[in-house]
């Protein structure tokens, strides 16, 4: 009885497990195992989801394949001295993540181009109806690791002019650069503080999309 309890296990069993596994058999007798031979087939699918990191200023590495979110804000900052302002001459920021005004910017896909843009909500404000306008702030991009500097959107009081970063054939974008932001000092305007951290229209929003 308990051979029988077992072989009918086994008969169980057997009959199971085409209907569990993917792999595939093949019995060939006699003259077939010199040719055609025995044969047996595996199917193989890899899916690699869309990724697209974005960075400006304080975030994760991008260069050891691992990328990570950081939620760190860096606030840039200009001070002309009274003797220059409105002078004409640009002055230098202090901040940010390589220091004197200049960020670290980068991007990473791999699923064709990326469209990049900049947003603020208005001319950078005093809280007295005063204002700067953010053509003010220019960016400039130079190289850091890649062969071609990560172009920087020109800042506008609300949306700029979309950057395309046209994509090789592989698809894959890795491209960053030094962004440093100066303070055009073209105009004099009325004594204050403008913008700050995330008051007073200060805070400016960087987007990256693709398909």
């Amino acid at each position: 009885m308990r051979n029988s309890i077992v072989l009918k296990g086994l008969l169980a069993a057997a009959t199971a497990v085409p209907l569990l596994c993917s792999a595939e058999s093949n019995v060939q007798t006699g003259a077939n195992t010199a040719a055609p031979g025995a044969t047996a087939h595996v199917d193989f699918q890899i899916t690699i989801p869309k990724i697209l990191y974005l960075r400006v200023g304080t975030g994760s590495s991008y260069t050891t394949g691992v990328l990570s979110a950081n939620g760190t804000i860096d606030l840039i900052q200009f001070a002309p001295t009274a003797a220059v302002v409105g002078n004409g001459t640009a002055v230098a920021g202090t901040g940010g993540d390589q220091t004197n005004g200049v960020e670290t910017a980068a991007v990473v896909s791999n699923s064709g181009n990326v469209t990049l843009n900049a947003t603020a909500t208005g001319a950078l404000g005093d809280g007295a109806g005063d204002s700067i306008a953010y053509t003010q702030i220019t960016t400039t991009a130079t190289t850091l690791t890649s062969a071609t500097a990560l172009p920087a959107p020109t800042l506008a009081n609300g949306a700029s002019a979309n950057v395309v970063i046209t994509a090789p054939p592989t698809k894959v974008i890795i491209q960053d650069a030094k962004w440093t932001y100066a303070y055009a000092n073209t105009t004099t305007p009325p004594a204050g503080t403008y913008g700050g951290v995330n008051v007073n229209n200060g805070r400016v929003v960087y987007t990256a999309t693709m398909p």
